[in-house]
């Protein structure tokens, strides 16, 4: 297994992730960033975003997807990786105070600093309500896609109304041997231009769209041959080899839980003045800590991450002396923005 070296891993990339990133790089240290999800920006990109969000400063109406893209914008001069539909299985610290992070798909991170930025917690996907589908789930029944080379020639079954559903239905279509895209009326929580596409490969036969609701899988051992679909014409039967569930997304503390970490009601106290929580070398900022006076809000998350910062620069490299600058009358700074 290779073992990855940076100075800090975060653990969540939405919007106080991505800016993490941001103050982070601005004292030099290198980021990697894990998610569970299949992009950048949280909730904010997956839960909502085309919803208006009203309170980000100088922003009077920004939607959730706008604020991940400039956010991402913003983090380009520091070049941070990513690494999706991941989630963190272990931490563990080593003799010398760094730490070494596993993920389930059994990659270890070395690091002197772990933020976790992760919101409420881990997302994890909703199983709707189907009859003997733990028997199929990852076997032939899966919640993201990792690998679209999985999907290649087979029969796909995709169900939701969302951006997922409708962003895997295009994305899929061109491999598949057959998909059908299942939801249970005709009206759809996804892009307008998504939609339109959806749509134009109905016309055009290649792709098929079912009114209804998954009943019931058809197959053994894990491997689907089919579903049953109820529909307002009765219950029919779709080939399917393949089926794609997005019925959304439900936050849980999950591994964090298993850290030895202190927890307040399935949330992380932390100190006022660096966000560190009982662990030191482990900082908590956004959503998921906890503080007399807490705010969940976004632009209290930015905050915690500057303060976040300064400390982890000094367990980072405790050799360096941590010189507070200002991004307007530093040239240093500027310089590592590409503005200089």
């Amino acid at each position: 297994m290779e073992r990855i070296k940076t100075d800090v891993v975060i653990v969540g990339a939405g919007p106080v992730g991505l800016f993490a990133v941001f103050e982070l790089g601005l004292y030099d240290l290198k980021c990697h960033l894990i998610d569970i999800l299949d992009r950048p920006g949280g909730q904010c990109a997956e839960l909502y975003p085309e919803k208006p969000i009203y309170d980000i400063p100088a922003w009077p109406i920004i939607s959730g997807q706008e604020l991940t893209d400039k956010l991402l914008e913003q983090i380009e001069p520091f070049h941070p990786t990513f690494h999706y539909n991941r989630m963190v299985t272990q931490l563990t610290r080593q003799a010398d105070g760094s730490f070494v992070v596993t993920t389930d798909e059994n990659e270890e991170f070395e690091c002197k600093v772990v933020v976790i930025a992760a919101g409420g917690g881990s997302f994890q996907p909703k199983r709707p309500p189907v009859p003997g589908i733990e028997e199929f789930e990852g076997k032939s029944v899966f919640y993201s896609v990792r690998r679209m080379d999985e999907f290649r020639d087979q029969d796909i079954l995709i169900v939701g109304g969302g951006d997922s559903a409708l962003d895997w239905t295009l994305n899929l279509q061109p491999i598949a041997r057959s998909l059908t895209l299942v939801h249970r009326r005709d009206q759809f929580r996804a892009a307008p231009d998504s939609v339109s596409k959806m749509m134009k490969l109905r016309e055009e036969g290649k792709i098929n769209f079912q009114i209804g609701q998954v009943t019931g899988i058809v197959g053994r051992d894990g491997q689907m041959q089919g579903a049953l679909i109820k529909g307002d014409k009765g219950d029919v039967e779709v080939a399917a080899t393949r089926m794609l569930p997005f019925f959304g997304l439900t936050m849980k503390l999950g591994p964090i839980a298993d850290w030895g970490l202190n927890l307040h009601e399935n949330l992380i106290p932390v100190d006022t003045a660096k966000f560190e929580t009982s662990e030191p070398g482990i900082f908590a900022i956004g959503d998921i800590n906890w503080y007399p006076g807490k705010l969940k809000l976004i632009l209290s998350g930015f905050h915690e991450a500057a303060l976040m910062t300064q400390a982890a620069k000094k367990i980072a490299h405790p050799e360096d002396r941590v010189v507070f600058q200002y991004t307007t009358s530093s040239t240093n700074l500027q310089r590592k923005l590409g503005v200089a």
